[in-house]
């Protein structure tokens, strides 16, 4: 009975019970929240533990060290083991979120095509995102990008999962993230890098591209392309993808014609931005190559550097000996690994994807230690070693990926970050 007008109510719907569609609401959401946490919560817990372990063992060695005590905080010094985490680029990071960008073409006296270092090299979405985690939380600026690098690495565990599942099994998805997390380099992961976030968003994409919502993937692509100048590589990816769903007629005009324009829109609009404000449309090349002698040489410095680590002398630019034969050995890895992906017969678009981004790490002049950290997004390389493990027993896959996590706190981490440049 409703009390205002003395009629009968329907009790199952109606004014009178407006909880009742709320609760279905509520209802559905957990379930949804259950069904995630079983689908992701393996993949998440896995992640976390290697990472843990390999973590702990990174600053135990750095404390052992001390090295950090005598260095500069922007050179990968500090008070505590952890502020290492945010020198080099995570200080270039840090002085973006603080004071935003000034693009310009300063020439050095007397030297020809090379310019004075510029925060514009750094594109924005990371520092971003950490300016405004710390003004919503409170953090500094360290702490916010922490928190931002961590949480995003969770989301690329999760990625990679979905991916790799898809392809294969939850199993193999599960480990999959694992491996994602003791991968050389993978010390990156959690410190004030870009690195997880654009994995994290890489990954997604691709998901995206595998169930075919095409809108999601190109959106995701865009923002990616905010975030590393190497979402070329994911770009071409999508854009491939595109033209075959295009050829095969299989997801209509509209859809793949969106992802494809959309997808390069934030990687080139941040770079014609920089060229604009410079007054130069190559000005953001211009930038990189002289004043951080970083460029696409083709492989010329890959091959300098194969060429001094196997013939046992250092005298190739940006030497790191023990970076340099790390990453030596993980590049002579790639044909194999490449191979055994391709064996698996994963969707075209995904090959695309590692092909380019290998071709873009090894093909350009860089700090060639940095070789495992510019590999991480290369995250399909990661299925077929997790096909391989998956025959494991639980008991043999534990020490298998826990002894890969405490050896990764040396050769992901402090290899990285104390005895090169991260």
């Amino acid at each position: 009975m409703d009390v205002m007008t003395g009629t009968d109510v329907d009790e199952r719907s109606g004014p009178g019970r407006p909880a009742e569609p709320a609760r279905g609401r509520t209802e559905s959401l957990r379930e949804w929240g259950r069904r995630t946490a079983r689908s992701y919560g393996p993949a998440l817990a896995l992640y976390g533990a290697v990472k843990l372990i390999g973590f702990a063992v990174f600053m135990q060695l750095l404390e052992w060290s001390g090295e950090y005590l005598g260095k500069n905080p922007r050179f990968g010094g500090g008070r505590h083991p952890w502020d290492v985490l945010g020198g080099w680029d995570g200080w270039w990071y840090q002085q973006v979120a603080e004071n935003g960008y000034r693009p310009r073409l300063v020439p050095l006296v007397g030297q020809v095509w090379s310019y004075d270092q510029n925060s514009a090299a750094f594109f924005p979405l990371y520092p971003g995102l950490m300016q405004i985690v710390a003004k919503c939380t409170g953090l500094g600026l360290y702490g916010a990008g922490m928190l931002v690098s961590v949480l995003a690495s969770f989301a690329a565990a999760a990625g990679i999962y979905a991916v790799t599942a898809r392809l294969t099994d939850r199993r193999t998805g599960v480990i999959a993230a694992a491996v994602w997390g003791v991968f050389p380099g993978s010390g990156a992961e959690w410190a004030v890098y870009s690195d997880s976030l654009f994995v994290a968003l890489a990954a997604w994409a691709c998901y995206f591209v595998l169930t075919r919502n095409w809108l999601a993937a190109g959106v995701t692509t865009f923002v990616a392309g905010l975030n590393r100048p190497t979402a070329a590589a994911l770009v071409a990816a999508v854009g491939i993808a595109a033209l075959i769903a295009l050829y095969r007629r299989r997801d209509g005009v509209l859809g793949p014609l969106a992802a494809g324009a959309i997808a390069p829109v934030g990687m080139f609009g941040y770079i014609g931005w920089v060229g604009w404000q410079m007054g130069d449309l190559g000005g953001y090349f211009k930038l990189q190559r002289g004043a951080w002698l970083h460029f696409f040489d083709s492989g010329a410095h890959t091959r300098d550097v194969f060429e001094g680590v196997l013939l046992g002398h250092n005298n190739y630019l940006f030497a790191y000996p023990t970076e340099d034969l790390i990453g030596v050995l993980l590049v002579l890895t790639l044909p194999i690994l490449l191979t055994l992906l391709i064996r698996l017969r994963p969707p075209a678009f995904l090959v695309v994807y590692t092909v380019v981004t290998i071709v873009l790490v090894l093909g350009s002049q860089q700090i060639f230690g940095n070789t495992s950290r510019y590999l991480l997004p290369a995250f399909p390389l990661f299925i077929p070693i997790a096909v391989a493990l998956r025959r494991l027993s639980r008991t043999s896959l534990a020490v298998v990926l826990g002894t890969a996590a405490v050896a990764s706190g040396w050769y992901a981490g402090y290899v990285l970050f104390e005895l090169g440049i991260p």
